[in-house]
């Protein structure tokens, strides 16, 4: 059997940083292929897996090693509280774009356009997940697999498509993009084939990705408050798709 630590080191660099016991579960939950897995404290590990995730547990116990604490800090660059933590394959490229362009399409893509914040990233992914977004496209210099995107995803980058695009590669469908000019969103109904295309926290739409849109939506807000957070901005449209004739999330 090859030593996990070994196994780390050889995969590292390539392979997706799942932190956490949470990162972990959802993962494996949604299919995800896991080379290795490791915490300082199996029974604790499988013991939150048998309150949460029950279904996982018996593929948890199988995949999980445990080593020391120092080995485990060695490992991750921000330990975890869950002293959980995995390496996962990332998905293709490949099957992910065809997954995108395939019409018609149950669900909405959510496109961030040009995101800053890692943070608000991983957020995002997490609400897509939720809905049953068709994926999260970004545009951009960030990465959406980054290491904290994926922590603040919990891992469901998994349970989603998730891919970083040009404006001029965005899989086909009516762009809906979010702007303060636009129409307000309680007066729209959202298809499901639509793009959602919100702006940088800092800046707003680019003006390609404005060129490239077929409506303007507006939030509610109220006078004088400058902006939602972009996490906030995404759940709001999301739950209005969902909540006006969209696909029910799949069990």
């Amino acid at each position: 059997m090859t030593d996990p630590v070994t196994s780390w080191h050889r995969l590292a660099g390539r392979a997706v940083l799942l932190d956490g016991f949470h990162a972990l579960k959802h993962a494996v939950r949604f299919g995800a292929e896991v080379p290795v897995a490791v915490t300082t404290g199996r029974p604790a590990a499988l013991a939150l897996a048998d309150e949460l995730a029950p279904d996982v547990r018996d593929t948890l116990d199988a995949l999980l090693t445990e080593v020391s604490e120092a080995t485990y800090a060695s490992l991750v660059p921000r330990p975890h509280p869950t002293a959980v933590a995995a390496l996962a394959v990332r998905p293709s490229r490949a099957a992910h774009l065809e997954k995108l362009t395939h019409l018609p399409r149950t669900a909405p893509v959510v496109v961030l356009d040009n995101p800053r914040n890692l943070g608000n990233a991983g957020a995002v992914i997490r609400l897509a997940a939720g809905f049953g977004a068709t994926g999260v496209v970004t545009t951009g210099t960030l990465d959406p697999w980054h290491p904290t995107v994926v922590r603040g995803g919990a891992g469901l980058h998994f349970a989603t498509v998730v891919e970083r695009l040009d404006v001029a590669e965005l899989p086909p469908g009516p762009v809906f993009a979010l702007d303060p000019e636009g129409e307000d969103i309680r007066g729209l109904k959202l298809p499901d084939e639509a793009l959602l295309a919100f702006g940088s926290e800092r800046s707003g739409l680019s003006a390609e990705l404005r060129a490239r849109a077929d409506h303007l939506v507006a939030l509610p807000m109220r006078p004088q408050v400058s902006s939602y957070n972009l996490a906030t901005s995404v759940a709001m449209t999301l739950y209005h798709w969902s909540a006006t004739g969209g696909a029910s999330p799949t069990a």
